[in-house]
């Protein structure tokens, strides 16, 4: 199944330095010539902000997963896979636009696109941004690596395609479990302000873990909102990669 271990910091060589951009960085950037007057309802500058994520669907158990959202009133952002997920489920993705989601990619066959050619890379992208665009009717601007794995080729094919990459702060590894509690322990161990968590959707111990995981942090005053509320009044750049 897809792995999304630990964010890697450097390529798979050891050689390649990888420059992220922190949410309050992009934030900064915009600041000094953007009106200060919040961003739909909430503005990051201000509140506590946390982004939620979901890696590698849809799946079948993404219906419940929207039922929750809606139900606690929290926005997420979706990186979807294209072959088995996307071609599998349009009803689900289109749902998730309409519901006020951020719809994103994860490629279309979860490739690691470090070990692939320059034109499997770009086949990969543009595949699921295709697909999301004929069902959306909005092309993405965000993408997820594979494994968090990339490196300055692939920068260059997500600036050439107008897409922003977007890492994470928080994983809890739910790949590895189907503990619900372990789950929700090893997110609100690593919760903190403008981070944003990792979750997969098609995994069976995850969207149990959710509505606990919204609660708790809610508790402790976190906003969720989706990756590009996160980072207003900026905007994400293309061939960026983003990490709290």
């Amino acid at each position: 199944m897809f792995v999304a271990g630990v964010v890697l910091v450097l390529a798979s060589s050891g050689c390649t330095r990888l420059d992220t951009t922190a949410p309050a960085a992009a934030r900064a950037e915009a600041a000094s010539v953007a009106v200060r007057a919040g961003f739909g309802a909430v503005d990051c500058r201000e509140a506590k902000c946390i982004a939620l994520t979901f890696d590698a669907g849809p799946s079948e158990n993404s219906a419940r997963l929207l039922d929750i959202l809606k139900e606690k009133q929290v926005p997420a952002t979706f990186f979807l896979l294209g072959k088995r997920h996307i071609e599998k489920y349009p009803e689900l993705v289109e749902r998730m636009a309409a519901e006020g989601h951020e719809v994103a990619s994860h490629t279309w066959d979860h490739k690691i696109l470090t070990r692939i050619t320059p034109a499997q890379i770009r086949d990969e992208l543009v595949r699921t941004d295709d697909a999301i665009e004929r069902i959306t009717g909005k092309r993405p601007t965000l993408m997820r690596p594979p494994q968090g794995r990339t490196d300055d080729e692939v920068h260059k094919i997500c600036r050439e395609l107008g897409l922003s990459e977007v890492l994470w702060s928080v994983t809890a590894k739910d790949y590895a479990t189907t503990d619900s509690a372990l789950i929700t322990k090893r997110v609100l161990a690593q919760a903190s302000r403008d981070g944003i968590i990792l979750l997969h959707d098609l995994y069976d111990g995850t969207v149990p873990a959710v509505p606990g995981i919204i609660d708790a942090l809610k508790e402790r005053g976190y906003v969720f909102v989706t990756v590009p509320q996160l980072l207003a009044p900026g905007k994400a750049e293309p061939g960026k990669v983003y990490r709290p």
